[in-house]
């Protein structure tokens, strides 16, 4: 009897020592995975206070909308935070003239910062008009201008345009050093102010380092990015236009494919296009005066995983990821090349493919037209309000890009075939590419350029580091600084 009882006892010490286990592992997932809470923000002071975006999107994840039943695969049943990776510096002006996304939010708030930390009042930015796409919009017609000012109000002073007593006054147009921190900018920079009352930074990508900077400038970015930074009432009222119509037919994915002329001219990427087409490619490339390289090996390109997947390739992608042929689709881009015949392999396998023109009528983007910036903002919109976003080229697919043209070669050469095994290799490889945040490491020691954020240790950094947001813009030109 005496055996017995010391029996329960102890069984039960074991499964209290479980029960403690497993909560004390709960808690320590849901600490890894939140990182901080909501509620923990509602105590910052209202200076430091981040904008309450992430807030909605913590909701939209813990509520796992009707998506996660009815159309995610399996292995993808908690959908992640749509990847509104902020594209950070590309590090060369070529490719600042060449991304299609609205103006690079990044640059814009590394300005704010940059003139918090010399005490200096902003000139609203200029975005580049002189692009690819001839885009004559300005900060207004893309951003809420009012607001911006408004809401940087307690940190930086930003005025609309240049006061007419300073048109003649002393000007230096400087070209700030890539990755600078605080130090330069408070004794270099400062120092200037001793012989120019106004500053022109001639280029703003990645003037500003993402690293050991102080708290508060860190915040003054995150505010700037995520708060102060809000489309025009125009763009906002369109983008929930086209949300509605594309939530009429059920949860959706959009899919970001850059599967167009210029990305492609650029790039050097001709595979699967004919003679004709790669030589019309390569000539707008030769005739783009500030794209600096001409000779390119699209074999070599693609190998490396710089190009965009194919609109065929993304069909085979999502196919194997297990998404059902009935999956509505948002093509966010811009007109793609080839048109319906490069399209029609994708099409075949999911019937459901919209974009803006089919959601909306010609009188309703007629405000938009011939403007690639405001065209793009509404794409990121109806991206941002996805269910899943699925890029076909950079971002945490640029080296996953390099391991499916791999396996999509092998299919095309009949070494492969499309089902299973392809399917348990695709879905492998994308097991940690899922979108989710992750600690920062920032780039192997030694690369440079765009190969900062292709390295391993590069991968989902975040270009604003202490806002755990992310997102992709016209591109700023340049800023005026006045003292």
């Amino acid at each position: 009897m005496q055996k017995r009882r010391w029996r329960t006892l102890g069984l039960l010490r074991k499964l209290l020592t479980f029960a403690i286990c497993a909560i004390a592992l709960v808690a320590l997932l849901s600490a890894h995975v939140h990182v901080f809470s909501p509620s923990t923000v509602q105590k910052l002071p209202d200076p430091y206070k981040l904008p309450t975006q992430r807030e909605i999107e913590y909701q939209k994840l813990s509520t796992e909308r009707s998506w996660t039943q009815e159309l995610a695969p399996p292995h993808l049943r908690k959908a992640p935070l749509p990847a509104r990776k902020l594209d950070g510096a590309s590090g060369t002006s070529d490719f600042d003239k060449l991304w299609k996304r609205p103006p690079n939010r990044d640059y814009i708030c590394d300005m704010v910062a940059v003139a918090h930390i010399i005490n200096a009042t902003l000139v609203i930015p200029e975005l580049d008009k002189r692009s690819f796409w001839q885009d004559s919009s300005n900060f207004s017609d893309v951003f809420d201008e009012d607001h911006f000012i408004n809401s940087l109000a307690n940190d930086v002073k930003v005025i609309k345009k240049l006061p007419k007593e300073l048109t003649s006054a002393t000007r230096a147009v400087k070209h700030f050093r890539s990755w600078s921190g605080v130090d330069y900018y408070q004794e270099e920079i400062a120092s200037m102010w001793e012989e120019y009352q106004v500053i022109r930074a001639a280029k703003s990508d990645s003037r500003l380092a993402n690293n050991n900077l102080p708290p508060d400038i860190q915040k003054l970015r995150c505010r700037a990015c995520y708060e102060a930074l809000r489309f025009s009432p125009k763009i906002e009222a369109m983008g929930k236009l086209l949300v509605d119509r594309m939530r009429s037919h059920g949860p959706y994915i959009a899919l970001h494919l850059r599967y167009e002329k210029d990305m492609l001219a650029f790039s050097g990427c001709t595979h699967d296009l004919s003679v004709e087409e790669a030589d019309e490619l390569r000539i707008t490339r030769e005739n783009t005066v500030y794209w600096k390289v001409k000779e390119i090996d699209s074999t070599e390109q693609r190998a490396k995983g710089y190009c965009p997947l194919t609109p065929k390739e993304v069909g085979m992608f999502l196919t194997a990821l297990g998404f059902p042929s009935n999956t509505p689709i948002y093509i966010a881009a811009g007109e793609i090349y080839g048109g319906v015949s490069h399209m029609a392999a994708l099409q075949s396998r999911y019937p459901i493919l919209m974009n803006k023109e089919e959601l909306a009528s010609v009188d309703e983007l007629e405000p938009f037209n011939n403007h690639a910036s405001q065209m793009a903002a509404l794409d990121y919109i109806v991206s941002v309000e996805s269910d899943l976003f699925i890029p076909s080229y950079s971002g945490n697919m640029a080296r996953a890009v390099e391991a499916l043209v791999r396996l999509f070669d092998k299919v095309e050469q009949g070494t492969m075939r499309e089902g299973k095994s392809l399917s348990s290799r695709i879905i492998e490889i994308h097991r940690r590419r899922q979108g989710s945040p992750r600690k920062r490491k920032g780039p192997i020691s030694g690369t440079k350029g765009m190969d900062r954020f292709r390295s391993e240790e590069a991968f989902y950094v975040n270009p604003l580091p202490d806002c755990l947001c992310h997102k992709e813009s016209p591109v700023m030109n340049s800023s005026l600084i006045i003292r």
